[in-house]
């Protein structure tokens, strides 16, 4: 029995850009009903593999080798026929749902938009279609209506969007690019069952690309591992995961389940105490003469964390993660209950203490989002010193800064550089040395690894656990990924719905989770496969494919 051929073959393709080689000799194919990963670390070539496959590449990119859809050449097709494969034969999911959808225009009208740019169906017809494919990735009109905006919807509901607007017309190969990284566990979870329930019943074929081996060692059939617009190691997902001959592959996977080494502590001394907080927003009126609701978005939270504790807060989007931390860092008042740091209440007389505020310090998800890119590092990193009676100047100012740089691991002479010279990690350092250089008493890492490629997120971690030993570092460590909580963490706090269901001391909670709740979070989290890479695979093996 002859086999079906592949329905994408990627054949020596390699990618030029201004005599920069971006590919070289990428050979990879994905049959119909196969999910094949693409995975490895930022700059690695995964995304330019898919924009060459969509025919999306720069127009001062010059490719050579073969890619080709049910046989039909890709590579030097006409714009007009590329334009007719996108989205009729070819769709794609977008790694940022919000950036990849229009926000003036309903859901409704941008997945009936995909429709009838490739067929002639009537607008009613198209709405009635739209109407389908949303209630197949779970967004039934009755309860998401189609005259819904993009910003009324979740994270996960956006990501629905877009995956309906790139299966609207049934194309015979999907490419999701990141899809679930920006996603908390359980949403993420019903993301991936949606895809693999999508190629089981559709028979199409997914390329997915990923910096996270987790997310996809129980979805893919095959992976390819790319590093320096390469593939060094390909094959079905047990026997990569089982022999890892490349060297690049075992540091994914050991970066992947990395674990920092964090000191002991040994303190009752109370930093930071939260009792009975609740915080209230209040609701869009639906009438004129109507009362206008309250949303109690915290309800009657309390705990404390001690001097150089390390404690998580973990829960899924809209739980209220954030409108807490706004609280604790003094940003927004609260309605009922207490918030003090070191004996001092956060708030007097309605409005945030400064020196109280100066005592904590904050480091963001996204660092490049966070700094002005105008600005050298050492103007960026010494903005906490406003906060300071009496900010240093000159030399100790100079000290102040190289001291900050050297506790992360750069050097002295960066401050004189813009941002957009560092690397994602390094920017990252940069917002861990600003938190760091006025000293305070207690930081907040708010989803500060989540956009970071597993290696790189792993040297933070570390960096982390260092800072922590040298300085005795009290933080409060926010994150929707389960895993990284348990590297990084003394103890977790588990909120839903506004209220702290569960905490505890971090084994504990996650090899005995009391709630429900908490239950439902770790079954969601993706686990990695449980193989030893120190001890399987060809030492000496190149494992170069191609």
């Amino acid at each position: 029995m002859t086999q079906a051929p592949p329905l994408l073959e990627i054949s020596n393709l390699s990618v030029e850009i201004r005599g920069k080689q971006i590919l070289r000799d990428v050979s990879l194919s994905i049959g119909a009903g196969e999910i094949v990963a693409l995975t490895g670390e930022s700059g690695s070539g995964k995304s330019m593999t898919a924009f060459a496959t969509m025919g999306l590449l720069p127009q001062i990119a010059s490719a050579r080798g073969g890619i080709a859809l049910s046989g039909e050449p890709l590579l030097g097709q006409s714009e007009k026929r590329l334009c007719e494969i996108r989205g009729e034969q070819i769709g794609m999911i977008f790694q940022e749902p919000m950036t990849a959808l229009n926000p003036v225009q309903t859901i409704g009208r941008q997945v009936t938009e995909t429709i009838r740019i490739h067929t002639a169906m009537p607008q009613n017809k198209a709405e009635q279609r739209a109407a389908e494919v949303l209630t197949r990735v779970g967004l039934p009109p009755d309860a998401v209506p189609l005259g819904r905006y993009p910003h009324e919807l979740s994270g996960g509901q956006r990501q629905r969007v877009v995956i309906a607007m790139a299966i609207a017309l049934r194309p015979a190969l999907l490419i999701a690019d990141e899809p679930t990284t920006a996603l908390d566990v359980t949403t993420q979870a019903q993301i991936l069952d949606l895809l693999q329930k999508l190629v089981r019943e559709d028979g199409m074929a997914l390329m997915m690309i990923t910096h996270d081996l987790a997310v996809v060692s129980d979805m893919a059939d095959r992976i390819a591992v790319m590093n320096n617009g390469e593939i060094v190691e390909q094959g079905p997902t047990r026997t990569l995961f089982s022999e890892m001959r490349h060297p690049y592959t075992r540091a994914l996977f050991e970066a992947s389940t990395h674990r920092a080494d964090l000191a002991e502590v040994d303190t009752d001394e109370t930093l930071l105490s939260v009792h009975g907080v609740s915080r209230d927003y209040p609701v869009r009126r639906t009438g004129l003469f109507t009362p206008r609701r309250i949303f109690r978005a915290v309800k009657s939270v309390s705990f404390d964390i001690n001097r150089g504790e390390r404690v998580g807060l973990v829960g899924e989007s809209g739980c209220g993660k954030s409108t807490l931390t706004r609280a604790i860092l003094g940003l927004e008042p609260v309605q009922e209950g207490t918030i003090t740091l070191d004996g001092q209440p956060v708030f007097s007389q309605g409005h945030p203490d400064l020196s109280v505020r100066r005592k904590i310090q904050v480091v963001f998800q996204d660092p490049y989002g966070s700094f002005n890119p105008r600005h050298r590092v050492e103007r960026l990193i010494t903005e906490p010193f406003y906060l300071l009676d009496s900010p240093p100047n000159g030399a100790e100012r100079e000290r102040a800064v190289a001291e900050a740089l050297e506790a992360v691991g750069l050097n002295a002479t960066d401050a004189d550089k813009y941002i957009h010279a560092f690397s994602g990690g390094q920017r990252q350092r940069i917002a861990i040395a600003r938190a760091l250089i006025i000293k305070p008493e207690i930081i907040v890492f708010d989803e500060a690894v989540s956009a970071l490629d597993v290696r790189v997120r792993a040297q933070i971690l570390d960096l982390m656990a260092q800072l922590s030993r040298d300085y005795g570092l009290t933080y409060l460590f926010i994150s929707h990924d389960l895993s990284v909580v348990r590297s990084i963490t003394d103890r977790v706090l588990v909120m839903q719905a506004g209220e702290i269901v569960e905490q505890g001391e971090t084994e504990q909670i996650f090899e005995h989770p009391a709630h429900p709740y908490t239950q439902s979070l770790i079954a969601a989290a993706p686990q990695m496969p449980n193989y030893d890479p120190t001890s399987k695979g060809d030492r000496d093996a190149s494992s170069n494919p191609n």
